[in-house]
């Protein structure tokens, strides 16, 4: 495990410095935001913490530690359906073991949001009995899905309340930094629960660049602030360290299978269907199927040929560069002229990445062997 992190930290120095560049990872209205978030940490009965469950140790928000461990908290891993349930599980073992509490939720499912709400009363259980107003704030870093927390504890208590004033939801977006204001929600009337939705934040300085380009990764960092090629090649770095590709070999023995005029037929189909309908047509998730394996297939079959050390950060470079070039012809990338950026072809791995369509994964390592 310590290896496999050394190796992690030298291939995000290598993704790190191939774009070059300095990255400002604090946009300068988060500088406010935060001092809004300190003012009203002071007056929360409890604290939802959201970390995005890929990276539960590096989407926290370490700023913030300080006050979170003297409040009633409760961290809520987001995005569970993307992470790997069997280290999912050992994660959350890891956390209640250092005496905190802790949940792995998908903020869209009303099942899972229901169990975090009633973690959420039974830790106010002796709170209630006090206060007649309990205020609840929910807090992290950029797009680890607060707003699709909050949205979704609307509605399960406009379900429970009917009665009750119609609140506005909380905007949802796929980039970070969607709500930019602190607004709240009442959530019930007996006793007064108030939830308050806050602003992504991150730290002013992030502490090394593999932190950073985990943000980067699970976009709770714009991409033009990284650049897509160069989280891209962060991305093929853990994944070639980890001896991912491995895992598909499987699929290089239905290659024979792949039937390229249906492959074709299918991409012409997607592109061709209108944007608001592609969800709904049969021959584009085959198309997106078919593309995902093709990618699996071809990450698996360079690396499997590959006869560097994955250790040398030099040969590590040279497979990312090889498997770069050939996703640009699986994801039928147009070939320019002493065009040798990645760009477009980066943008689709990342796609794929984030909307779990090439596995669950979770980046971080445990801080010790559970």
């Amino acid at each position: 495990m310590r290896g496999l992190s050394r190796a992690a930290k030298r291939a995000g120095e290598m993704a790190f410095n191939a774009g070059g560049g300095v990255i400002n990872w604090f946009p300068g209205h988060m500088a406010a935001a935060s001092r809004a978030i300190r003012d009203r940490l002071k007056l929360a009965d409890l604290v939802i913490e959201v970390r995005d469950a890929r990276i539960p140790l590096s989407s926290a928000n370490e700023d913030l530690q300080p006050v979170l461990t003297a409040k009633r908290r409760i961290l809520a891993l987001n995005k569970k359906d993307l992470a790997n349930p069997n280290i999912m599980n050992r994660w959350v073992h890891h956390f209640e073991s250092c005496k905190q509490d802790c949940i792995s939720i998908s903020a869209h499912s009303t099942s899972s949001v229901s169990q975090l709400l009633g973690l959420v009363e039974f830790k106010l259980k002796e709170a209630i009995l006090k206060e007649p107003t309990l205020l609840v704030m929910v807090v992290g870093v950029p797009n680890v899905g607060k707003s699709a927390l909050i949205n979704s504890i609307h509605r399960i208590v406009t379900s429970r309340f009917p009665v009750q004033d119609k609140n506005k939801r909380a905007t949802v977006g796929p980039l970070p930094g969607v709500t930019q204001d602190i607004a709240g929600y009442k959530i019930s009337s007996q006793p007064s629960i108030y939830v308050l939705d806050t602003p992504g934040v991150l730290v002013p300085s992030i502490p090394d660049m593999e932190t950073g380009l985990k943000l980067a990764l699970t976009g709770a960092v714009k991409d033009s602030v990284v650049g897509e090629e160069r989280i891209a090649k962060y991305l093929l770095s853990l994944l070639n360290i980890r001896k991912t590709p491995l895992h598909w070999e499987r699929l290089l023995y239905q290659r024979e299978e792949f039937d390229e005029e249906t492959y074709n037929s299918n991409e012409n189909n997607y592109r061709n269907s209108p944007r608001r309908s592609r969800r709904l047509n049969k021959s584009d998730a085959v198309y997106v199927q078919d593309m995902v394996m093709e990618v699996q297939r071809t990450l698996c079959s360079i690396f499997m040929d590959f006869t560097g050390n994955t250790e040398d950060e030099n040969d590590l470079e040279s497979l990312i560069d090889m498997q770069l070039v050939a996703l640009r012809k699986v994801f039928r990338v147009p070939h320019k002229p002493f065009d040798e950026t990645h760009g477009p072809a980066s943008k689709k791995l990342l796609t794929l990445f984030r909307s779990g369509k090439l596995g669950p994964f979770i980046l971080d390592d445990l801080p010790y062997d559970q």
